[in-house]
């Protein structure tokens, strides 16, 4: 009979691995109403104050008809502007809502299964992990293979292709040496003052490398480099006291004289625009709070650390490790060793913590070889059949020893 306990489903815990689906949604809908709430205010107020001079200068005399034909001309033209812009965050918070119901639902399927025999858990599994892929290709700027996935699979409103894709977007412009775009999600509605409570250093590192490639065009006036700094980098003095210090010594250090100041070496490098891309999405992801890791390799460490024993990172004879593995060592290998200790995964699963077992399985008729490792007699006579050796001698089933049968010792579990 098999053990029930294993195979019934924890809902709570199964969840956990799924909160940024549901959370996602919302993050975006709270930032789509405050841009929302942020432009009807600002036109609003334009619209207030230009009405109101209107009014006071026809009641005095001051405007003359035409002037006032022209004001009212320009509100009505901004309020068509908004008007435009408010249909466009309401189609994106009908996508969003549409999203947020298509997530509840899936997630509440679960709560109609109750063991991992059921039929129905394979194909909700299977869609999860449609979801961990897009996701996975998504991180790693596979935009069309994540949209081609998610079409075939029929699961658009499960997976967040356009969030992603305008964050690989910045990415990669950032990589082609442009902080145009990233500046401008940074001062898109009030994505500033988000980063401001979050104390994030983006915005900040983006203009400072936008001085640093205006000091290195040497068609450009040190003027124009300070005017910038005196604008843009100043205001952060007390923030940032060493970046902006050093902004102010790079007029008297060009290019040229960089490689002879370690501290200005580094901020002409290269390398600033990967450090920057790397800010960025982890910014991004912090700000909607999105795990900084692929799903795939939360789920997959989970699983490999349900699977990992002290024994599966057990130091191993060099000789061995060295010597490739026989053809009937491979396959006795995928018939008897654990994943974990596979090729394949072992490295993989080094930093996992062990599992916690509250129960031990110990194979039956131990014997232990020379080496300090334990079989059971049956697997070890199997394994010398198929190895063609003699009835006398036996092989480890993992470094591929051979040991003469006198050298084994039984063993007794205490």
């Amino acid at each position: 009979m098999g053990d029930l306990s294993a195979s019934k489903i924890d809902h709570e815990n199964h969840l956990l691995l799924d909160q940024p689906l549901l959370r996602l949604p919302l993050e975006l809908l709270r930032k789509n109403f405050r841009q929302a709430h942020y432009q009807a205010e600002k036109d609003g107020t334009w619209v207030k104050n230009a009405l109101r001079e209107t009014a006071t200068g026809a009641v005095n005399g001051r405007t003359s008809q035409a002037e006032v034909l022209r004001n009212l001309d320009a509100m009505i033209a901004r309020m068509r502007g908004v008007k435009r812009k408010l249909t466009a965050f309401a189609d994106e918070e009908t996508r969003l809502h549409r999203h947020e119901e298509a997530r509840v639902r899936h997630l509440a399927e679960l709560y109609d299964m109750y063991s991992v025999d059921d039929v129905k858990y394979e194909a909700w599994s299977r869609t999860r992990l449609d979801r961990l892929m897009v996701d996975y290709l998504l991180r790693h700027a596979y935009n069309e293979s994540a949209r081609q996935l998610a079409q075939e699979k029929g699961i658009e409103l499960l997976v967040d292709v356009e969030t992603f894709e305008q964050m690989s977007r910045i990415r990669k412009s950032l990589l082609n040496r442009s902080v145009n775009e990233a500046l401008a999600w940074c001062m898109a509605g009030d994505t500033k003052k988000e980063l401001r409570k979050m104390d994030s250093n983006l915005e900040f590192m983006l203009r400072f490398q936008q001085y640093i490639e205006l000091v290195r065009d040497r068609s450009k006036t040190p003027h124009e480099a300070l005017a910038y700094a005196q604008k843009f980098l100043l205001p952060y003095k007390n923030t940032y006291k060493t970046e902006v210090g050093q902004a102010c010594g790079m007029l008297a250090i060009p290019p040229g004289l960089a490689p002879d100041v370690s501290a200005y070496a580094e901020l002409y490098s290269p390398s600033r625009w990967t450090m920057l891309a790397d800010l960025f999405t982890s910014t991004h992801n912090a700000l909607l709070s999105l795990p900084p890791l692929p799903l795939l390799h939360v789920a997959l460490s989970a699983g490999l650390s349900a699977l990992k024993t002290p024994a599966c990172h057990s130091a191993r004879p060099k000789a061995s490790s060295a010597a490739a593995p026989s053809h009937s060592t491979s396959l006795s290998l995928a018939s008897s060793v654990c994943p974990i200790c596979s090729t394949e995964l072992n490295e993989l699963a080094r930093a996992v913590p062990y599992a916690f077992h509250s129960k031990s399985h110990v194979e039956p008729d131990l014997y232990t070889l020379p080496n300090g490792r334990a079989y059971s007699r049956a697997r070890l006579d199997e394994y010398a059949r198929k190895a063609g050796l003699g009835a006398d001698r036996v092989k480890d089933l993992r470094t591929g020893e051979v040991y003469e049968v006198d050298e084994l010792k039984k063993t007794f579990i205490s």
